[in-house]
């Protein structure tokens, strides 16, 4: 009789562990892209040798050349060095030493660029349709983009004037204000919104992805409308994770090209992107006289040294002062 005894199954690649490892903590795909593509440098770095193989001094080699010889930014380096950490923890069950001989780069102290009230205005007017209320949403809010085009319908409440931002940086969330000069636009949105779920489920397809385990937890609402993309996508498109070819939420790309094009057409000369909507809500509130407190609630900022770096570039000149020149008598 032919043997029977099973064969040892082949271990999982390390990617494959390495990714395991991250969506069983939540972690974000883009998170998790990172992540292994992090892995994938540090080795091929060191020859293509595996990282249990490597240790600590390896590690300070690899974050030292990419400091030193790859010339990238602090906040490049700082992801590097989570995606190592968390591979030699979380992976393979070994904790690394402080790396205390690691070459930090060096983090720039950079203010960010502001628009002013005319400015904010001048773009919008020079944007139409979803991207139009994006834009005015995310000045209204002080929204981070993903957070935006991350919104559900079910996060929207009209009667109270209120938006809920679902897990946010930090997998936090808050609540921010939904002006009221936006209520019409987003009830016609809704309406739109409403009539493509409404087909989607005509049509049969998939419902939309659910964050972490829901899916499985609650059967079926990732098929209604509350969970329906407030943003959503004109197209199809498969998930990366499941392979499932579904509606997602609208790409980021189409709402940053549309705030380029309109900069320009405003003819504004500051390197202005869809992230200083944010900058400029959390600015002129506190032009306005409102609370640090309030705009750091508002930000979703853990520490309010975040939000102080906004009263670095109120229009009153540097940290709120009056030039002694413009106290002169007019002559």
């Amino acid at each position: 009789m032919p043997d029977e005894t099973p064969t040892n199954p082949r271990p999982p690649r390390l990617l494959d562990q390495l990714r395991e490892a991250l969506r069983v903590r939540h972690y974000s795909l883009r998170t998790e892209q990172a992540y292994v593509h992090w892995t994938k440098r540090y080795i091929l770095f060191h020859g293509k040798r595996h990282p249990r193989e490597l240790g600590a001094v390896e590690v300070q080699e690899f974050l030292t050349w990419l400091a030193v010889e790859g010339g990238v930014s602090a906040s490049t380096q700082g992801q590097a060095l989570a995606a190592l950490l968390f591979l030699y923890k979380q992976v393979l069950g070994v904790d690394l030493p402080w790396l205390d001989e690691v070459v930090r780069a060096k983090r720039p102290q950079r203010l960010p660029t502001v628009l002013t009230p005319e400015e904010v205005a001048a773009v919008l007017a020079r944007m139409d349709g979803v991207h139009r209320l994006m834009g005015r949403l995310l000045y209204g809010t002080g929204m981070r983009l993903m957070e935006c085009l991350r919104l559900r319908v079910k996060d929207v409440d009209i009667a109270r004037r209120e938006i809920t931002i679902r897990e946010g940086k930090g997998d936090k969330d808050r609540r921010t204000l939904l002006p009221a000069v936006l209520v019409p636009d987003i009830e016609r949105q809704l309406a739109a919104v409403t009539a493509l779920w409404r087909k989607d489920r005509a049509a049969g397809l998939p419902g939309v992805q659910m964050p972490d385990a829901l899916a499985r937890k609650k059967p079926g609402e990732d098929e209604s409308l509350a969970w329906f993309w407030l943003f959503p996508g004109r197209q199809l498109s498969v998930d990366p994770r499941s392979g499932t070819r579904r509606r997602h939420h609208a790409h980021e790309q189409g709402i940053q090209r549309a705030i380029r094009r309109a900069v320009l057409a405003a003819g504004i000369a500051k390197p202005a992107s869809v992230h200083t909507l944010r900058h400029s809500f959390a600015t002129h509130l506190l032009e306005s006289g409102q609370d640090i407190r309030t705009v750091q609630e508002l930000l979703g900022h853990s520490d309010v040294k975040t939000t102080m770096i906004y009263t670095h570039v109120l229009n009153r000149g540097p940290m709120g002062v009056v030039s002694p020149l413009d106290r002169l008598p007019r002559s």
